[in-house]
């Protein structure tokens, strides 16, 4: 959960609602967290500010500064939680070390409009995982918990195995903790209001996922 003195160092009021997690995952994994906020924003096109942000961020990341990014405390803290959950982050990969492998490929970070280019800058900058949503979609807060027997990820056909760890709100999964987003709660063309999630795990500090949000929202507001 944020805290009153992260929200102060950054200057951001009003803070991000705090998300509930299941009782026997915060004991099993100490840290796991869940912080989100809304924004007014539409999906589409990045404006000129935001794509060479992109550009920035491409020219201050490349080589040897990629290499080093996932031996640094936040995205290493990831790392360590997904081979917890039984994710091999080498193979299933964290967020910001996909964003990295995906600059490193392409040359730059590619825009690939709003609201993925704002959630993009906001994990360069502080390695903290997000996830988006339509927030006119949603029903009640949202929380972290492992499935229900039985239950499946709205736009599949399977069930979901017993333990998958998701982001759920009260009329179930919207959304694998590290994966896919369930059908009807992404964000789409014709959305207008926009929830961005930060999961925290481990040892990430309340004020890195505070500034995660605050860049992001910010980006989404400003475009």
């Amino acid at each position: 959960m944020a805290t009153e003195s992260a929200r102060a160092a950054i200057g951001w009021e009003p803070a991000p609602r705090p998300g509930w997690v299941a009782p026997h995952l915060e004991a099993e994994f100490p840290g796991l967290s869940l912080a989100m906020v809304e924004v007014d924003g539409r999906p589409g096109r990045s404006p000129e500010p935001v794509r060479h942000r992109l550009r920035d961020l491409s020219d201050r990341l490349f080589g040897a500064e990629a290499i080093r990014l996932r031996g640094r405390p936040i995205p290493w803290a990831y790392r360590v939680f997904y081979r917890q959950i039984g994710l091999d982050p080498d193979r299933d990969r964290t967020p910001v070390e996909q964003l990295v492998l995906d600059r490193l490929q392409d040359g730059g970070f590619r825009s690939r409009g709003l609201p993925a280019d704002a959630l993009t800058i906001a994990t360069i900058e502080t390695g903290v995982a997000l996830r988006c949503f339509d927030a006119d979609q949603l029903v009640g807060d949202l929380c972290i918990r492992d499935a229900a027997p039985g239950e499946r990820l709205p736009g599949r056909a399977s069930e979901l195995a017993a333990g998958t760890l998701t982001i759920a709100d009260d009329s179930g999964p919207v959304g694998l903790l590290f994966g896919g987003t369930a059908a009807g709660r992404a964000v789409e063309r014709d959305s207008r209001r926009i929830a961005i999630a930060a999961v925290g795990v481990g040892a990430v500090p309340a004020i890195a996922i505070d500034e995660a949000l605050w860049i992001a929202a910010a980006t989404l507001e400003a475009a």
